[in-house]
């Protein structure tokens, strides 16, 4: 699909969007921390084809074919920034009515945007989402900034960044590892989300423990489901993904037939 650079209040975004199912909900889908468009691989056509929705997949600001952003400092609200950025592109598209697909840092913001815009979110799937940080998540962030000198991981994000991975990296690894940001906590929103929720966590994700899932599920007001998967760590959807479909599709298939 041909991508394009579309401008959303200065911010110039990379999006992929598919709009052949009239009447239908669009699939909005949102990385994670070092994610990107290319980085979904082939997920969200197959997922968008077998429902028969709709689709938008983008870069955040300083991502994949994104601009990049004008610093790497980040604010403690910094994800509840980008679901206000995502709200507005949503805006500007004309899209009303979404299914949010979400992947950590990504769940995360679509929980945010659920909160904010119940009107806009018709289902939505949480996959290793935060909403308070753990000891798992900053250890596994350090790990991860440890690979990053150690190892070709700068390399092989250059292939979907460019010259944007320096900046990318500092950007998350930064907040998560600052002092300021072990009090950062979203559960007071969670009660604002009337949308059925999904949540999808491996048991043995490694930035975070199944608390995440319970204390979202037992906070939402609207119905909420969880799939907890054995022996799969922090991205189901590329360790199992036809695993990971089909549990979304059936997922998704029933909020389209309760319309």
């Amino acid at each position: 699909m041909e991508g394009r650079i579309i401008d959303v209040n200065g911010k110039k975004l990379y999006i992929e969007h598919s709009n052949s199912f009239k009447n239908k909900p669009t699939i909005v889908f949102l990385h994670d921390s070092l994610g990107s468009v290319q980085l979904w691989r082939d997920f969200p056509l197959k997922l968008a084809e077998v429902t028969e929705c709709n689709f938008l997949v983008y870069d955040r600001l300083g991502y994949g074919k994104s601009h990049p952003m004008p610093t790497h400092e980040r604010e403690n609200d910094y994800m509840e920034q980008e679901g206000d950025v995502l709200n507005d592109l949503l805006t500007k598209l004309n899209i009303n009515e979404t299914i949010l697909f979400g992947h950590s840092d990504g769940g995360t913001i679509a929980l945010i945007i659920a909160s904010k815009y119940p009107e806009k979110v018709k289902a939505l799937i949480c996959e290793a989402g935060h909403i308070f940080v753990e000891n798992i998540t900053v250890n596994g962030v350090k790990d991860a900034f440890e690979a990053y000198q150690a190892t070709d991981l700068p390399e092989r994000l250059k292939k979907y960044h460019g010259d944007k991975v320096k900046m990318i990296v500092k950007a998350w690894t930064e907040i998560w590892l600052s002092e300021r940001f072990k009090t950062w906590n979203i559960e007071y929103l969670l009660k604002n989300i009337t949308s059925p929720l999904l949540f999808i966590q491996g048991e043995s994700d490694e930035y975070g423990t199944l608390d995440q899932v319970e204390k979202t599920i037992s906070q939402v007001s609207g119905c909420a489901e969880k799939f907890i998967i054995p022996n799969v760590g922090h991205t189901p959807h590329k360790e199992i993904p036809d695993i990971v479909l089909d549990k979304s599709v059936e997922f998704i298939k029933r909020q389209l037939e309760n319309n």
